[in-house]
């Protein structure tokens, strides 16, 4: 019997002992295809016999037990049919343990789908299930054809988690040079490792004899080393080891550059597998510097996909991923799954063991895409079930009440010189609602640019301040909180049936001097002052309330969990508000503004126009200009938006600072320009609004320091350049500045080359001024670090979820409503692992959005 034929044989009737369990070999049967096809032609088998060997045993895995038996029996026959083969006995073994676990979960998964398993299924499970992680024996599931070898090696070690959290420093190689390497990219313990994820992939699962090659392919060979040589080129410098690999079928030219350590491995006879593109050489086909692993060796970065991880000075992806498959290979099978078995059915997601050995080293494209789904949706339930917790909590607690009549809100309402919109009449009422509830209000109000948010929150200021309780308004911004404290001296402290004294309202930022400050300090104790205004300054010690019960957030995704929280503290369970005027997608709103209750603004005050918008080619720049000075012929003021302060070594870009001079000099001499950007002072940046606002100025140039909250109804034209490096949401808030009065207003794109791909990106802004439509487009086109304005912790952490997706968030939601359901707290002996998960996950700032 020939050697292949010899081998399959050993394989498969092993396979038929255990009852087609796939574990004859570690890994699954299709783990003997690349070393058996090059023995395989070597034996000369017929090559479609081989063909056939490989289709079938590569489609294995997706069998049922009886598929297996009757696909090997039939596979076999035809072996013998063609080689004259003994004969195997594939009658109906009984199944192991293990595999009888496995078939019985694959039936309970299939009967019973995911639409139809409610909580009450899943918490029947996990009831049953509890008695058996009491009697669970640690190392019985791993049993496989390394049987007792592999169970006591299992013992030998700490479970986990408390070995996960030990130092890479344990691991065979890794000395402490090696592991600070490690520690450039993050990773410090074996946990690390397991969720240090491949940045990309290289499909190099196409096997092929090499009489079959052409060029631009990239694939994978298996051979015999006929020759090895190594020399200098003409150059000097560049040292070429060179190759000849046969496979039986032909002959393969590999080149290797400048790796002199390959010619000192390779050698005449050796077995390899070779893996990259194939080129064509003055006539010949070659192969340069692919990867390549000895035949005899686990093929991990050859014959497969092959990960690609990212990567820091003194480290390799060969050493790397030889590391990373010694952890995973041991490490993947001994993680805890933190999910029950019922609720990873009804999710549809595989097991936490198999889903970190596929997203490393994946079998298929299919098997990476099931593992990469359920670590997103380990990220977002456990995001989930924090936020879930918070509402929670939130809602436990009890707050003041505070009850207005609807004569006092007839008479707030007279008083506007407007009429509210039906949207903001409705979030008035759940304002009114939410404060009269006993219950901390805890909501988040979302509007478009000008859809009128701060009236609305005016109201909430007015419903608590009428009870003499003090209230908080922070912004994120001097100029804004300026604003702010303008527009609500103007509503609520002007006119009859003024609810507060305009001495009652006062204003706290970086700028105030240190004498007032120490005033408002104490004029706060005293409870004279009702209303505060300011920056993050009103949240830092040694700030303090007397009665704190409303706390208003302006521009919500500036500020995170923790600020958030800082200002409840100042108070006893304040009531509170959070403002945006960044549409958030759905997905978003599910996912990080879980704990809070959202009202949504989406109708424009009456008179509002809409910003006609135009993009407009570098060549065309005069023509924007030549509106501009029309604009302001009329009266009218304009805002020239850059993307940088100064201009840089490292960028094209158009600066400010550069660009003011140059306009002002050349292209706008005989108008008022001013100049507004981030590095100023807080009184340089206020003398400069302040003369926006009383017409010194006709065109400010600024950098995006304008992009929230600005309102400067006289202003009719934004240009802004460098277009294309901005966000689409970040854009819309810019066009915001203008069309605030009754004037025709104009938005001018300016991108930085005709061509550029993202100019079909920047169309979209040409299209709607529907800002939700535009927050859907920038999400999925930017991230939610990028649409947000800031790379923020809790984001840059969540390293496989996609928050655009929204499917995966809802089913990530709902099973966390379940779980919620179930058990709060996490606190059964069989939610243990997930109470762990839990605890790490934010512990270690992952869902910490802030």
């Amino acid at each position: 019997m020939k050697p292949s034929i010899k081998k399959l044989h050993n394989y498969f009737e092993l396979e038929a002992s255990r009852g087609f369990d796939n574990r004859a070999i570690m890994g699954g049967l299709e783990r003997m295809l690349g070393p058996w096809e090059a023995e395989a032609r070597g034996d000369a088998l017929d090559e479609d016999l081989i063909q056939a060997v490989v289709s079938r045993i590569r489609d294995y895995p997706r069998l049922s037990v009886s598929s297996r038996r009757e696909m090997l029996e039939g596979l076999w026959r035809r072996v013998q049919r063609q080689e004259g083969s003994p004969t195997i006995n594939f009658g109906q073994h009984a199944p192991d343990q293990v595999t009888k676990k496995k078939i019985e979960t694959k039936k309970t998964a299939k009967e019973a789908s995911p639409e139809k398993i409610s909580s009450d299924a899943i918490l029947s499970t996990i009831e049953e299930s509890a008695e058996e992680i009491k009697t669970e024996q640690p190392g019985t599931s791993d049993i496989d054809a390394d049987g007792e070898e592999r169970r006591k090696a299992t013992e030998a070690v700490p479970t986990e988690p408390v070995a996960l959290d030990a130092s890479v420093q344990i691991l065979p190689g890794i000395g402490p040079s090696y592991a600070k390497t490690l520690n450039h990219i993050g990773i410090f313990t074996l946990r690390d490792m397991l969720y240090y994820f491949p940045r990309r992939y290289d499909d190099y699962s196409l096997l092929k004899p090499i009489n079959r090659l052409e060029a631009g392919e990239e694939l994978t060979v298996i051979g015999t080393i006929q020759r090895v040589t190594s020399r200098k080129l003409q150059s000097g410098k560049t040292q070429l080891v060179e190759a000849l690999l046969n496979d039986g079928t032909g002959t393969l030219r590999i080149n290797w550059f400048n790796q002199r350590w390959v010619a000192r491995r390779l050698h005449k006879d050796a077995q390899i597998v070779a893996s990259g593109k194939v080129d064509r050489y003055l006539g010949r086909l070659v192969m340069n510097n692919p990867e390549w692993e000895f035949l005899d060796k686990k093929q991990i970065t050859t014959n497969r996909i092959v990960p690609v991880y990212p990567l820091t000075a003194k480290l390799t992806q060969r050493r790397l991923r030889k590391i990373m498959n010694q952890v995973v290979s041991y490490w993947a099978l001994r993680v805890n799954d933190p999910l029950p078995e019922q609720l990873r059915q009804s999710a549809g997601v595989v097991d936490l063991s198999r889903a970190l050995s596929q997203i490393h080293f994946p079998d298929t494209w299919e098997d990476l895409k099931a593992a990469r789904y359920r670590l997103a949706f380990d990220e977002i339930l456990l995001m989930q079930l924090g936020v879930l917790g918070q509402k929670r909590a939130w809602q436990q607690r009890t707050a003041r009440r505070f009850i207005v009549d609807d004569a006092w809100m007839e008479r707030q309402l007279a008083r506007l010189p407007y009429s509210l919109t039906q949207a903001q009449q409705r979030a008035i009422e759940d304002m009114r609602y939410d404060l009269a509830s006993g219950h901390p209000m805890n909501r988040l109000l979302q509007g478009d640019v000008g859809s009128g948010k701060t009236v609305v929150a005016a109201f909430a200021v007015g419903m608590v301040v009428k009870n003499g309780a003090q209230a908080a308004f922070m912004a994120p911004t001097g100029i804004l909180a300026e604003q702010h404290y303008r527009n609500l001296i103007e509503l609520l402290a002007t006119g009859e049936d003024k609810v507060l004294d305009a001495s009652q309202i006062r204003l706290l930022v970086g700028a105030t001097p240190e004498a007032e400050k120490r005033e408002i300090r104490e004029a706060l104790v005293e409870g004279s002052i009702k209303l505060l205004i300011g920056t993050h300054a009103v949240i830092e010690d040694p700030i303090k309330f007397t009665n704190l019960q409303l706390v208003v957030v302006d521009e919500q995704h500036r500020f995170g969990v923790r600020q958030r929280a800082a200002l409840r503290a100042k108070g006893n369970n304040p009531h509170l508000i959070v403002m945006t005027a960044t549409p958030i997608p759905r997905s978003l709103a599910l996912t990080i503004y879980g704990d809070l209750d959202i009202s949504v603004m989406d109708e424009m005050p009456s008179g509002r126009k809409m910003v006609k918008t135009y993009l407009v080619m570098p060549r065309e720049l005069e023509r924007a200009y030549s509106l501009i000075r029309s604009e302001v012929s009329k009266g009218r003021q304009a805002f020239i938006v850059y993307p940088l302060v100064e201009e840089s070594e490292t960028s094209q870009a158009k600066a400010a600072v550069e660009q003011y001079e140059y306009l002002q000099n050349e292209i706008f001499p005989s108008l008022r320009l001013g100049l507004l950007h981030g590095r100023m002072t807080a009184d340089d940046k206020e003398k400069v609004m302040a003369g926006l606002r009383d017409g010194v100025f006709d065109i400010l140039i600024s950098t995006t320091v304008i992009e929230v909250g600005l309102d400067l109804p006289n202003a009719s034209v934004i240009l802004i350049e460098g277009a294309n490096r901005f966000g689409l949401a970040q854009l819309h808030q810019l066009r915001g500045r203008v069309g605030r009065g009754t004037h025709e207003s104009y938005c001018l794109l300016v991108p930085e080359k005709p061509d550029d791909a993202d100019n079909e990106r920047l169309k979209a802004m040409v299209e709607t001024n529907d800002g939700f439509v535009l927050a859907e487009r920038d999400l999925e086109q930017r991230g939610p670090g990028e649409f947000l304005g800031t790379r923020q912790a809790g984001f840059a952490e969540l390293k496989m979820a996609d928050l655009a997706d929204v499917r995966l968030i809802e089913n990530a939601r709902e099973h966390a409503k379940i779980l919620f359901e179930i058990d709060p707290n996490l606190s059964q002996p069989q939610l243990r692992h997930l109470a762990s998960a839990m605890q790490y996950f934010w512990d270690n700032g992952k869902g910490d959005i802030s």
